[in-house]
């Protein structure tokens, strides 16, 4: 059954780097019901990655250059903005989300005002296929993390399935042009913003699957990466970024 938006535009944003062989399947994946139009960010892949995701239907943008994680949903936040939708549903381009359980995130956002939905896959349980136990240990500290910086009661502060109400993204109050924000620190940058500034937010349970084939379930580099996640938080609370 159809699950109705009240007229709310909506637009599934997923960024992309090497993701041939499975950006395809996110694509055709995604419920027409819930979703207007899937956009790709190609974020410099050297392979398939764009030809894939335009033959299965969704609209590519393509980044000549890697600019980054955090680069690429910039690009599809602007996008989002210069064509008028209401929210920007975030998935992975790897197949770790699951396209059913989106309604978990647009229905605090069409039914109950909030303004931003990070997806928990701890809510209930935990919700993973395949979680390794380092990953297991590593995303549960971060949340703690967060908790203990932000005050909001956190419970998976590092899952990119998400759902924001583009009229947010608007707000001069969030910078998120700024170019150290290109890699892993825009995610937690704006789940920061968002609470610092007292708009609506909440978790919503969601599963990740974990694949382990050759490709890994990963592109973070270990302690680099980690740092890139951990330090809009530190720099943002001690007042040395805004």
């Amino acid at each position: 059954m159809a699950y109705d938006r009240r007229g709310l535009k909506v637009m599934l944003l997923a960024p992309a780097y090497n993701e041939e062989g499975k950006v395809g399947q996110v694509v055709k994946g995604a419920d027409r019901s819930l979703v207007d139009e899937v956009v790709i960010v190609d974020d410099g892949s050297k392979d398939r990655t764009a030809e894939e995701a335009r033959a299965a239907g969704a609209t590519v943008v393509v980044h000549e250059k890697n600019a980054g994680v955090g680069a690429a949903i910039r690009t599809g936040y602007r996008y989002a903005m210069e064509k008028g939708y209401d929210i920007v549903v975030v998935m992975g381009a790897d197949c770790q989300d699951r396209h059913d359980e989106m309604v978990n995130l647009l229905q605090p956002i069409v039914e109950g005002g909030f303004d931003f939905v990070q997806g928990s896959r701890r809510i209930d349980g935990l919700r993973t296929v395949n979680m390794p136990l380092f990953r297991r240990v590593t995303t549960r500290a971060y949340s703690i993390f967060f908790r203990l910086i932000t005050g909001f009661p956190c419970t998976d502060g590092t899952n990119g399935y998400r759902a924001v109400r583009v009229s947010i993204l608007r707000d001069p109050r969030i910078k998120m042009d700024q170019e150290w924000l290109n890699r892993y620190e825009l995610e937690p940058y704006i789940f920061y913003k968002v609470i610092e500034l007292k708009y609506k937010v909440t978790e919503a349970p969601v599963t990740k699957i974990y694949h382990t084939d050759d490709i890994g379930y990963t592109k973070m580099v270990p302690i680099v990466d980690w740092w890139r996640i951990a330090r809009p938080l530190l720099f943002l609370r001690l007042g040395l970024r805004k």
